[in-house]
């Protein structure tokens, strides 16, 4: 597969289409036994709460990976993430209800860089609070 974009086609704030995930208990035990990361702060609520936590979080690489979707579904090929980092600043906090919590991700191209490459600014936040920083992605585009 190769991008869907053309470079010749985005300019600097260019806006990715913005996504919502939603994040249930259920979603973050899946994500453990995928993962193998079975931490007992992303399932146990007295464990997370005795911790310090105010309850359950979410696994940070899944809050990562969740986030990255809006620049793969936008470029329309995983492949053509060349780097992507973040810094985790804020839990996702997922309460044991039938809602559980939304990560809600925005992206924006901040620069056109050489070979048809893009970096995408990321911004995602869950209950008001951003809860990555400096989430950045290169991606080649078309």
């Amino acid at each position: 597969m190769t991008a869907k974009i053309s470079y010749s086609d985005v300019e600097v704030g260019t806006e990715l289409p913005a996504q919502t995930f939603p994040v249930t208990r259920e979603t973050l035990v899946r994500y453990a036994g995928a993962s193998g990361d079975f931490n007992p702060i992303h399932w146990n609520e007295k464990f997370a709460q005795e911790v310090g936590l105010p309850d359950v979080i979410a696994h940070g690489m899944f809050t990562m990976a969740e986030a990255i979707r809006v620049v793969t579904d936008w470029a329309g090929d995983p492949g053509a993430v060349l780097e992507y980092g973040v810094r985790f600043t804020k839990p996702v906090v997922v309460p044991n209800d039938d809602q559980g919590a939304v990560i809600e991700v925005a992206g924006k191209v901040a620069a056109k860089l050489d070979g048809n490459t893009v970096r995408v600014d990321l911004t995602a936040t869950s209950a008001g609070q951003k809860v990555l920083g400096m989430s950045r992605a290169v991606v080649r585009l078309a």
